[in-house]
């Protein structure tokens, strides 16, 4: 079943359940999917790809992610645990997440393929790590990572 069909059942059965967050949270992803789509149809393209609706999730992650830090910086934490809620109902559909060993053994990987010794290679690792990680880890994480492995 594609992330579409997946998603349209999950409006029905939010519906039915009447859980007014999963519906507005999947009903937002619905429609980030239809937008990406008509983007993609003068490039001749009918339907997204795994990968473009891949894309879709991480960037509605990583914005409820952002608004969550905005949200208590300024003192809101009601509104960062409605964003967290969403984040959550957003990761059900995206695939497992990786542990902090998985993706370090993953970064240390990459650092020896492309010969990364400081911290002015950054931009080697990155390129390889986030194709390798999308989807599977926070992209903040992994910069992180590999800014700690280049500087030490």
């Amino acid at each position: 079943m594609s992330l579409k069909d997946q998603i349209t059942e999950a409006i029905k059965t939010a519906m039915k359940s009447r859980d007014k967050l999963r519906l507005e949270t999947v009903r937002s992803i619905k429609k980030t999917l239809l937008e990406k789509e008509v983007s993609v149809r003068p490039a001749g393209q009918t339907e997204l790809t795994e990968a473009q609706e891949l894309e879709v999730l991480v960037q509605q992650a990583k914005q409820r992610r952002d608004s969550i830090e905005q949200y208590r910086l300024v003192g809101r934490p009601d509104l960062a645990e409605k964003e967290a809620q969403e984040l959550a109902i957003i990761e059900e559909y995206l695939p497992q997440q990786l542990s902090d060993p998985e993706i370090s053994q993953l970064v240390d990987q990459i650092i020896i393929q492309v010969g990364a010794t400081s911290a002015k290679d950054m931009g080697k690792v990155m390129g390889p790590a986030m194709q390798q990680l999308k989807g599977k880890a926070d992209g903040k994480k992994v910069q992180e990572l590999v800014k700690v492995k280049l500087s030490g």
